[in-house]
């Protein structure tokens, strides 16, 4: 074998061994879940003993089995915390406003695939950039952050000296957390790229009022939250408000309370129980039909060719089942932080409220869809891409010494014919 072809070799084993390891990462192979699969005590031990060493703040969580609440954990810094305890969930908001904005299209009150500007009364889209069209911009597209917005908000935090906008000014001249301006308007062909649109969950909340009459926050307390049971969830400010989870840095010091110009994108303030009952209602069907919920799990949105997105809910990870984990996960400053993640084929799942401990709700998730399917959701393709650094390194090192011990060995066979021939 010539160096040539014994280099040509090595570089299509070291590429074909690249491959391999990558597809092996997003599928998990070279993930440890924090608990042996089918463990469950192993595995709420594990969760428990993560709170304690993260409670700097307040932590509240329920892991479901078929439907039921099997465990909770509860962890508060310097006060007590429990189930009812309420905490704001940032862009966990959307999931829930999905939900209402479903059940106006199960009621025959809008088309899910009609120009949402047919609904819209007090405000209309903005001229679209050249090349696109306002009319391709459908309540289902924004739904899965389809619809043509690279706004990417992110909400700029309001104190009770600093009231944040109403609605229909928010949506002439969204504030980005950030503080910037951000223009609202069609800038890339809706359907087809996804493109996180937290602008597109504020024209959503509009429709829902223009459609209604009725004010947002009114509309999903009877909508919503009053035939579910959820009694204590609530677009209130957390400052107006008793029995909260209260605010916290990742230091573990008070943090301000703040309210949102966008009550339908981050707004919602809720407890582990009630998200728990809207995890029931979802499992049931009712009052959003069976109908409702699996268009919440129709993939509409892809990144790197995967499903990541459904009508409102993200789809973590395949079942198995023909189907997704789904739910939602929230962040906001200065360290709020919420995931629910439901596997529709078991009625199992988890619910996690924290602030303080940073994104400690969204890596109990995390670590939890891992252990229950031994596959990464796709909020951690960073770390799961991470685990493929140490099976790559080794393979190529043993390929490359293999490759090495190989041309040592034709280079010696070589010397000698060549010694043979001129002896």
């Amino acid at each position: 074998m010539n160096l040539l072809r014994l280099s040509l070799t090595f570089l299509i084993t070291a590429i074909a061994w690249c491959a391999f390891v990558l597809f092996g990462a997003l599928d998990g192979w070279w993930l440890k879940p924090i608990a042996p699969s089918g463990d469950v005590a192993a595995f709420d031990q594990a969760i428990a003993a993560r709170a304690d060493r993260a409670s700097k703040g307040s932590i509240s969580l329920a892991i479901l089995e078929a439907g039921e609440v099997r465990t909770m954990v509860h962890r508060g810094a310097d006060q007590a915390v429990d189930e009812q305890t309420r905490f704001p969930v940032a862009s966990l908001s959307k999931w829930i406003t999905a939900y209402g904005v479903l059940l106006l299209a199960q009621e025959g009150r809008i088309d899910l695939d009609a120009p949402v500007s047919a609904y819209l009364e007090r405000w209309h889209l903005p001229d679209a950039a050249p090349g696109f069209n306002n009319d391709d911009v459908t309540t289902r597209r924004l739904l899965a952050h389809m619809g043509g917005f690279t706004d990417a908000l992110g909400f700029a935090d309001h104190t009770k000296d600093d009231p944040p906008p109403a609605l229909v000014d928010s949506l002439h001249a969204p504030i980005s957390s950030s503080g910037e301006r951000v223009e609202l308007r069609v800038n890339a062909a809706p359907g087809t790229a996804w493109s996180y649109s937290g602008g597109g969950y504020l024209i959503l909340e509009l429709l829902v009022e223009d459609v209604t009459g009725l004010p947002f926050a009114e509309y999903m307390r009877r909508a919503v939250f009053e035939p579910i049971g959820m009694a204590k969830s609530t677009y209130a400010p957390l400052s107006t408000l008793t029995d909260t989870s209260g605010s916290w840095t990742t230091e573990g010091t008070a943090a301000p309370l703040y309210s949102y110009a966008a009550l339908g994108a981050t707004g919602l303030v809720s407890t582990v129980a009630d998200l728990t009952r809207f995890a029931v209602a979802l499992a049931n069907g009712e009052p959003l039909a069976a109908a409702g919920v699996q268009a919440m799990r129709e993939p509409l949105a892809e990144l790197y060719g995967a499903p990541i997105w459904g009508a409102g809910a993200m789809l973590y990870a395949d079942n198995g089942h023909d189907d997704f984990v789904y739910g939602h996960d929230g962040a906001n400053d200065p360290s709020i932080n919420a995931s629910v993640r439901l596997d529709p084929s078991s009625g199992d799942g988890i619910v996690v409220l924290s602030t303080g401990p940073a994104v400690f709700a969204s890596e109990v998730g995390y670590e939890w869809v891992l252990w229950r399917h031994g596959k990464p959701d796709f909020l951690q393709t960073g770390r799961a891409l991470g685990s493929a650094l140490l099976p790559l390194v080794v393979g190529l090192v043993l390929l490359l010494a293999g490759t090495a011990a190989v041309a040592v060995k034709t280079r010696r066979k070589d010397l000698a014919s060549q010694n043979e021939h001129t002896g």
